[in-house]
């Protein structure tokens, strides 16, 4: 399948990695056609460098609490409620029964009740992906026939499902053998374009300056690889980790620096710029076949 989203591993990775436990376990639903299913994050960020906050002069740990803003004093977990800001310093308290009154049937299940072009959704709707593959053998048939049947007519489904206490719109994506379930941004979380690119110049470039900037394209298009995706950061933390003696050393870990030349002013010769480019082409960049 072309144009895989940057979450998806490699082959390799896929098979050296120990599958995540189940997130969310349901049931899918087409109609009168169900099967069970689990849901795992087809993301992590378990690799990242996490830090705790620690106190200076203990070397010890600093622990968060919640405090009332009056009184200073540490609100115990049973006196903490959900509150809704309506005016200023004008609260409404929402009881957790009064949360669960609103959520739906999609608590447990994904009802499929929708389907649009699987091409018609924009990317900036996409929020967080999660692996769907069904939890037994019993219902395998059932979920591969809505798999392959939403493959076949090219659309994605369109359900509800309630994940972290939230009802989220969602999208069922068939992905080679399993499906991929997209949680999506509501409507009001997606700013209009036109705000932004309404001040861009939409007329047609010089043809010649465009030419010279399809053959830069064309002459840095590669195969995609995941090491295109890498965190540089992550791994110049973990130098700078290992570098550090123990709390009562003060050797400080060599800096990391990237020596750029900064460009002579903000006004250049775009036809100069382009030339240039070309003549600089990457050794290695031409795109294989």
């Amino acid at each position: 399948m072309e144009g895989r989203p940057a979450f998806w591993a490699t082959d390799e990775a896929r098979s050296s990695a120990v599958a995540p436990r189940p997130y969310w376990r349901g049931y899918l639903k087409l109609s009168l056609v169900t099967c069970s299913v689990t849901l795992a994050p087809a993301t992590t960020d378990s690799a990242k460098v996490r830090f705790h906050t620690l106190n200076r002069k203990t070397g010890e740990r600093i622990y968060t609490r919640y405090v009332d803003a009056v009184s200073g004093k540490v609100v115990p977990d049973k006196d903490q409620v959900k509150g809704y800001e309506r005016g200023e310093d004008d609260y409404v308290q929402l009881e957790d029964d009064d949360l669960d009154a609103v959520q739906l049937e999609s608590t447990r299940t994904i009802d499929i009740d929708e389907f649009v072009d699987a091409d018609t959704i924009e990317w900036v709707y996409y929020d967080s992906p999660y692996f769907v593959v069904p939890a037994d053998a019993v219902g395998e048939e059932a979920f591969t026939v809505i798999r392959e049947a939403m493959a076949q007519s090219d659309v994605v489904g369109i359900s509800r499902l309630v994940l972290g206490n939230r009802e989220r719109a969602v999208m069922l994506q068939p992905w080679e053998n399993g499906i991929i379930l997209w949680t999506l941004r509501f409507g009001d979380e997606v700013r209009e374009e036109d705000e932004y690119f309404k001040a861009v110049d939409d007329g047609k470039p010089d043809p010649k300056l465009l030419k010279m900037v399809e053959q830069i394209i064309d002459d840095r298009t590669v195969p995609w690889s995941d090491s295109m995706v890498n965190d540089p950061v992550q791994d110049r933390l973990m130098d700078i980790i290992k570098a550090k003696k123990p709390a009562k050393s003060k050797r400080k870990p060599k800096a990391v620096t990237d020596q750029e030349e900064e460009p002579a002013s903000n006004v250049i010769d775009l036809m100069s710029a382009l030339k240039k480019s070309l003549a600089d082409k990457p050794k290695s960049g031409k795109k294989s076949g």
